[in-house]
């Protein structure tokens, strides 16, 4: 079942790129007492995450933390070498979390997996933004296809702000 705006969202643990090695991220880490923008994206490096959907955010960020968001971060079944390796490429290392749900347990928790073995990418997330206050979901929007950005993007998420 999938997560409902109103509900909390389940403990977890990420892991993330940092200058000192990977660090271990909990949900109460990411969330507690703070107001965050959460985005997740089907693969790091795939096209419309890398052109679409991660650029807005980061070309975003000042305008969205303006608004009274404590944190950004995007989440990816990925490896925290895969995401540590896009936050860098990208340009965003250091001005939003880079979080890797290696094992989907996070992304199956909240009911948004996604199956995509047809396309070769395996068990994944599907795209979608929430706004996350002290760890209970404020908004939540999914893509119907996970090849376009639009009710998640960053402008949407603007306009919810």
């Amino acid at each position: 079942m999938t997560i409902a705006i109103g509900e909390r969202l389940p403990q977890a643990t990420f892991k993330e790129k940092t200058a000192d090695g990977a660090v271990e991220l909990s949900t109460d880490d990411l969330f507690k007492g703070k107001r965050v923008v959460l985005f997740a994206v089907p693969g790091a490096f795939t096209p419309t995450c890398t052109l679409n959907h991660l650029p807005g955010y980061l070309e975003n960020r000042d305008a969205i933390l303006g608004r009274g968001v404590d944190d950004i971060a995007v989440i990816s079944v990925n490896d925290w070498h895969v995401m540590g390796a896009w936050a860098e490429q990208s340009g965003g290392m250091g001005k939003i979390h880079f979080l890797a749900d290696w094992n989907a347990a996070f992304t199956k928790a909240i009911g948004l997996d996604a199956d995509l073995s047809a396309g070769g990418l395996g068990v994944r997330s599907k795209r979608y933004s929430m706004l996350v206050e002290d760890g209970v979901v404020k908004s939540l929007n999914v893509e119907e296809n996970p090849g376009q950005a639009t009710v998640s993007a960053a402008a949407a998420m603007i306009e919810q702000l």
